[in-house]
């Protein structure tokens, strides 16, 4: 199909047409307008170039040529634009990618929830508290978190605050990176010590070792430090909820005949508003960025091909991420009939497991938590349907922080809900924390070693 002609119906705001779910009343139309206008005429978050950089080596992770990791925050706060944090987070993400590029032999693509994932969907878009009802908290970008008219207001300021946050963020990435805070060879610096505690401390240590001396083999082959391992790419993600944002990012950049949504390199639809028929297909089958698709329990393969057929007629290499959210006791049976109708599409997309979201649960207490055991159980089964069905997981995809919380309970040092009090510190969904993800790492690692 002629690119011109399958887009010939398309504009950035055609979405205006279509049914759009999980969008923001603002109670001030000018004061919305003013907003968005002052974000159009600010430089691009990131690149086209940067984009396409992105969407080419995603085309590998679906040849099996590479692996995907993308992991981050359920929600950033604007309060976590802080140099301290932002480190941790990069450090989590490049250290799990150096175990990962280890264990599978491949190189990774690091794709962060970050500088700009300040949107989150809700069930409701009200709360009710001692007879009071409020507008939901829906993330930064929207409004504050205490339950106060004033804080719960969706304020339009906050789209330029939060653009602002998302630059500053990246900038600061590019600039560690640049200086060579994502080099290899820096392993002694990892924090290792959950180690001891786990049931198999001796394989853990062999990866790391094994890493080890494959960088000093790397150099000494060579008779220099290479490059990749010193400064490696780094790509930005975040859900394209909120329209207007994302139309107020979307440019035709120069030299180029295709529009790119600038306000991140890989925005990815919701499990809630993938509506064939609906605003977010319609504003993102329009642009040139990769898109990622969340889906859910109860996904109709037949509607996921017809999915896949509007976002990308064309079939571009790299152009779609399916980041499945299954849960632990529903994979098996919800998985297999969309690797098997894919495959008759005869469609190559990267297949992405994201195992935190269907393994979500309430304590007694009511407090939302995860076990590490059913994230593990759900990303296990996932790579054994693949390997039965002929295709490939191509990545994962986890909601994790740098800090040491206590939001996930299990993991190596066996935090219970008892420990969940401790350092509890997500305004939304837990994450795993700075050793959890680490450990995670390894037993993937572990897993596509074993399978080489």
């Amino acid at each position: 199909m002629n690119k011109q002609n399958a887009l010939s119906d398309w504009s950035p705001d055609s979405w205006r047409s279509k049914p759009a779910e999980q969008q923001v009343e603002y109670d001030d139309d000018a004061e919305l307008h003013a907003a968005l206008d002052q974000i159009r005429v600010f430089p691009p978050i990131v690149t086209s170039w940067e984009v396409e950089r992105l969407k080419s080596q995603l085309a590998e992770v679906a040849r099996g040529e590479r692996f995907l990791l993308q992991g981050g925050d359920c929600s950033e706060r604007f309060s976590d634009c802080q140099s301290r944090l932002v480190d941790a987070k990069l450090k989590i993400l490049l250290t799990m990618s150096a175990v990962l590029m280890y264990g599978g032999g491949k190189q990774v693509v690091r794709v962060g929830r970050i500088a700009g994932q300040y949107a989150k969907p809700r069930s409701s878009p009200t709360e009710t508290r001692d007879g009071q009802t409020l507008c939901s908290f829906r993330g930064d970008l929207i409004n504050r978190t205490e339950f106060t008219p004033e804080a719960r207001r969706p304020d339009p300021r906050r789209l330029v605050e939060g653009y602002s946050r998302a630059s500053l963020t990246l900038n600061f990435i590019r600039s560690l990176l640049s200086g060579g805070f994502g080099d290899i060879h820096n392993t002694d610096a990892w924090d290792l010590s959950f180690i001891e505690h786990a049931d198999q401390p001796q394989e853990y240590e062999r990866i790391i070792d094994g890493i080890r001396s494959a960088v000093r083999f790397l150099d000494a082959s060579v008779g220099r430090t290479l490059g990749e391992l010193r400064s490696p790419d780094f790509f930005t993600s975040h859900e394209g909820l909120h329209l207007e944002f994302e139309q107020a990012c979307t440019e035709l950049p120069p030299l180029r005949d295709r529009w790119y949504d600038l306000s991140c390199h890989l925005p990815w639809i919701g499990n809630r508003t993938r509506d064939p028929g609906g605003a977010h297909i319609e504003f993102f089958r329009g642009i040139a960025n990769p898109v990622g698709i969340k889906l859910g329990p109860g996904m109709d393969p037949q509607e996921l091909v017809a999915l896949m057929d509007r976002l990308d007629p064309e079939r571009e290499p790299g152009k779609l991420v399916l980041i499945v959210r299954m849960g632990a006791d529903r994979v098996a049976d919800g998985l297999p009939p969309l690797v098997d109708a894919v495959m008759r599409a005869d469609r190559t997309p990267v297949w992405c497991s994201d195992p935190m979201h269907g393994n979500t649960y309430a304590t007694a207490d009511g407090v939302k938590t995860r076990h590490f055991d059913a994230i593990l159980r759900e990303l296990e089964q996932t790579f054994e349907i693949h390997a039965d069905c002929g295709s490939h997981l191509g990545g994962v995809h986890f909601e994790m922080t740098g800090q040491d919380v206590t939001e996930v309970v299990g993991g190596a040092r066996g935090l219970s809900e008892k420990d969940l009090h401790r350092c509890y510190d997500s305004d939304v969904d837990p994450r795993l924390n700075y050793e959890q993800a680490l450990e995670m790492s390894l037993l993937i690692a572990h897993r596509m070693r074993s399978e080489r």
